[in-house]
């Protein structure tokens, strides 16, 4: 069935006028192209839109079923131009962004709100992840960003592409009760408690530089527990468990039984960026990494 925007035209300014020679100057026509064009209307629907005598014409019931579903596909197609610049603008579409834990208390809550004041058309898709699986999602174009730890893998740096966006020092979480002790701002001070952190295998980058500020003291601490969620290692901190080294972004996720420390003596920061796949030329990620940018 090949029927015309032309065609549904035609046959409102008909069904508006009730009349062809009327509906015919409407539109800037002769009577003769627009009765065959009505005509060929009928013959792709295989019904009759209009019962015609020599003085009138009235709609059938399917002439008068029509007239609203004409108008809805003709208004359809007068929005098309808009819809499809605003898709190309990055205005409209859709964003599936994994993030770590980590984000969610630092850049993700007031970007995602900067993006969305700009872009109310996008729907957003967010999936929380740890890094390592970031890295497999973005690998198989399961998502088209992620908020992670670096570094990018060898066997990935050629499809996937990488942007700082935040780096933060680390900070000291430690446990309500033993938080007044002298130097409280120091590893040495408590260097009797064991250390909650993250398995090296999903953030190697911040499991090493964890390591690294207590091998800076000269100090080996015992690790209590591993795990993998930033609300989990502070619920342990919370429980007595252990301290642990987070990034100071964290100090605003407040639970109770946990006090927060900077380390003056302490030169180590964890970095985030986004990571995308190079081959990804969607204009709303392109909007997205801009505003990150900027």
């Amino acid at each position: 069935m090949n029927i015309e925007l032309r065609q549904l035209r035609y046959f409102l300014a008909v069904a508006e006028e009730m009349h062809f020679g009327r509906a015919a100057a409407k539109l800037h026509m002769t009577q003769p192209p627009l009765s065959q064009a009505i005509q060929g209307l009928e013959t792709h629907l295989g019904v009759s839109l209009f019962t015609r005598t020599t003085r009138s014409i009235t709609l059938t019931a399917a002439g008068a079923a029509l007239i609203p579903e004409a108008k809805k596909i003709l208004l359809q197609a007068q929005a098309l131009p808009q819809l499809v610049q605003r898709a190309a603008s990055g205005e409209s579409g859709h964003l599936s962004l994994a993030f770590i834990s980590i984000a969610d208390y630092s850049i993700l809550p007031p970007y995602l709100r900067q993006f969305r004041k700009l872009h109310q058309d996008v729907r957003i898709e967010l999936r929380e992840a740890t890094s390592d699986v970031q890295l497999d999602l973005l690998e198989k174009s399961e998502v088209d960003a992620g908020l992670l730890i670096p570094p990018i893998p060898k066997k990935l740096s050629d499809i996937l592409a990488y942007q700082k966006v935040l780096s933060e020092p680390l900070i000291l979480a430690v446990p309500e009760a033993f938080a007044k002790r002298k130097n409280a701002g120091s590893l040495h001070s408590y260097a009797d408690l064991p250390l909650i952190i993250f398995p090296r295998k999903i953030a190697p980058a911040l499991h090493d530089t964890i390591l690294g500020c207590f091998r800076a003291e000269g100090l080996t601490p015992a690790i209590a527990q591993e795990a993998i969620q930033m609300q989990t290692i502070i619920g342990l901190v919370s429980a007595g468990m252990g301290i642990a080294l987070v990034p100071q972004s964290v100090s605003n996720l407040i639970r109770p039984g946990v006090v927060y420390h900077a380390l003056p003596n302490v030169a180590a920061s964890v970095e985030i960026g986004i990571a995308w796949r190079k081959e990804n030329t969607s204009p709303v990620l392109k909007s997205f990494l801009a505003l990150l940018r900027n």
